[in-house]
């Protein structure tokens, strides 16, 4: 059975196509600057690199391109589209409707196109996908996998905002949390590696990159996760603010004479490590002048202990812990990262093995055998894991 999965961004598109019978990678690719001049696609398979740049208006003509490349006879995965048993849709807000991937019907979609308020960045791309596959390989079964669903476990003491209540009934305005399909990957994961059933665990899943989420995961069901309404709440990010106080928003309005537009690009855009250190949103330029700039310092300072007060809160919130994992771009490849958040950790029962840590992007414990907490670094792997849901739905 072969899946392809696919996830729109705005101007973007990142596929697979994989071979469920040994979870394999055929081909990957990404599509750059849809509908902005410079279109450009990169294609892999196997060895095989292939690039190509021309106009692509939208996303249906992205994935017109993207198909043509995976039954291509010089770099193709495949003799014919009708190999494809399934396609795998990335949607980034379900809202309260979806616990759970589903296949995609006339409801589904509805749903979704009910949710564009809640994420107008990134709904309305994954509906351009979703339509697109429809129209070029009709036949083909389409499955939407949701960043919120893996949280929707969550009781309404944790996910309910301590706001006038009507605004939840009339709005939806509560917690819904995001990363949930690298979250679900990453904390299965956990337990088959130390050999339990999830339901017998108490896990911690960091996922830490340019945008960055903190799960607690209780016997398999989350029961509080760092992101909010929006993917804005949380730690401090790449170019996010995080946690901060709400009264800050209508004093800078004032005071500056800015626009609701103005403070969320600001908040969203602006903010983050990339203000606290003057110098990027990437954590390894920062990294690279920690040494020589305070405030590069500050900022990877402020970062760690942001990570390390939810994981406290969470430890707590379960009653313990017994495994945190460390997953995404920064929790996969900073070793230095990791062990600044570890370092006031040692209560918890956990000791940081130095050489196990030097690592990137590898599988591995990184804490010594007798500690009691578990530390795992993790490589996430949403697109299996939304190949996963696909096969089983379809």
């Amino acid at each position: 059975m072969k899946i392809l999965v696919i996830n729109c961004g705005s101007s973007s598109l990142k596929y697979q196509l994989i071979d469920m019978e040994k979870e394999t990678v055929l081909c990957k690719g990404l599509v750059e600057r849809i509908g902005i001049d410079g279109a450009r696609i990169t294609h892999k398979c196997g060895e095989q690199k292939y690039e190509h740049s021309e106009p692509m208006k939208d996303h249906k003509r992205a994935l017109e391109i993207v198909l043509d490349q995976l039954v291509d006879e010089n770099h193709g995965a495949i003799k014919a589209l009708d190999e494809i048993s399934a396609v795998g849709h990335r949607v980034v807000h379900g809202g309260e409707k979806f616990n759970d991937s589903v296949k995609i019907d006339g409801d589904v979609m509805k749903a979704i196109r009910d949710c564009i308020d809640l994420a107008p960045l990134h709904n309305p791309a994954n509906i351009m996908g979703i339509e697109a596959i429809q129209e070029l390989i009709p036949n083909v079964s389409n499955v939407a996998v949701f960043d919120t669903a893996f949280h929707q476990t969550m009781p309404a003491e944790n996910y309910l905002y301590a706001i006038p209540y009507e605004y939840y009934e009339k709005h939806g305005v509560r917690r819904y949390g995001f990363h949930g399909t690298s979250h679900n990957f990453v904390a299965h994961r956990a337990a088959e590696i130390v050999g339990k059933d999830i339901k017998d665990l108490k896990i911690i899943t960091c996922h830490l990159g340019n945008g960055s989420s903190i799960a607690a995961v209780d016997h398999g069901k989350v029961v509080d996760t760092s992101m909010g309404l929006t993917p804005l709440e949380g730690v401090c990010m790449g170019t996010r603010s995080g946690d901060m106080d709400p009264a800050i928003i209508p004093f800078l309005m004032e005071k500056e004479g800015l626009s609701k537009e103005d403070i969320n690009t600001i908040l969203n855009k602006k903010s983050g490590v990339l203000a606290l250190s003057g110098i990027s949103s990437d954590f390894r330029d920062i990294e690279a002048e920690q040494e020589t700039n305070e405030r590069a310092r500050i900022a990877l300072t402020q970062f760690a202990n942001r990570v390390r007060k939810y994981i406290g809160a969470y430890a707590t919130l379960m009653n313990g812990v017994d495994i945190i994992v460390f997953t995404a771009g920064v929790g996969e490849n900073s070793k230095e990262m990791r062990e600044d958040i570890m370092k006031n950790l040692t209560f918890l029962g956990m000791t940081l093995d130095e050489e196990k840590n030097n690592s990137r992007g590898k599988e591995v414990c990184i804490t010594t055998d007798d500690s009691k907490v578990k530390a795992i670094v993790i490589p996430t792997n949403e697109e299996l894991m939304i190949a996963k849901d696909t096969k089983r739905l379809s």
